[in-house]
């Protein structure tokens, strides 16, 4: 099976010169841990974690213990932070060298991938140009429904193809 078989098409995305409010808006709204980051012409750049941008905002140690060392004030902390940086560019936050799929690529090598380097979503690209992504939830998916479309006499590829 292949990953254009099983992929998100149209992924949830964002261009480069967008702000971290931006990205945390999208990310809250399209309810996705990673968003794709693409140019102008859709064009692949990389990818922006919500881990990432949360590690932006969030005080270290030291800022808590400044800020008066209470929950409370760590939480205070992390708003104002969050309101300083929220204007800024998400540039800096972006992994340029993200690991990507092609459509044409098997989806066990996305789920090896996946479980090895612990992603969650990776981008498919093809000729530079982002044309879906592939989830966890994708892959459990297309094992559900090849699981439940298979015929058992049926050991071509082609025959889970028919049968989606």
């Amino acid at each position: 099976m292949l990953i254009r078989d099983v992929m998100t098409i149209d992924p949830v995305h964002v261009t480069m010169d967008a702000t971290l409010r931006r990205a945390a808006e999208i990310v809250s709204l399209a309810e996705v841990s990673d968003l794709m980051v693409v140019d102008h012409h859709k064009r692949f750049i990389g990818v922006l974690s919500e881990g990432d941008m949360l590690r932006a905002l969030l005080p270290d140690f030291q800022e808590i213990i400044t800020a008066g060392g209470s929950l409370s004030d760590a939480f205070r902390f992390f708003v104002d932070k969050g309101r300083d940086l929220a204007s800024r560019p998400i540039a800096p936050l972006v992994i340029t060298d993200a690991i990507t799929m092609l459509p044409t690529d098997e989806v066990a090598m996305a789920a090896a991938v996946m479980t090895e380097k612990q992603i969650r979503r990776l981008p498919v690209v093809e000729d530079g140009a982002l044309v879906g992504t592939v989830s966890r939830a994708d892959l459990c998916r297309a094992v559900i429904y090849y699981a439940e479309s298979e015929d058992p006499g049926d050991t071509s590829t082609d025959g889970a193809a028919r049968h989606r």
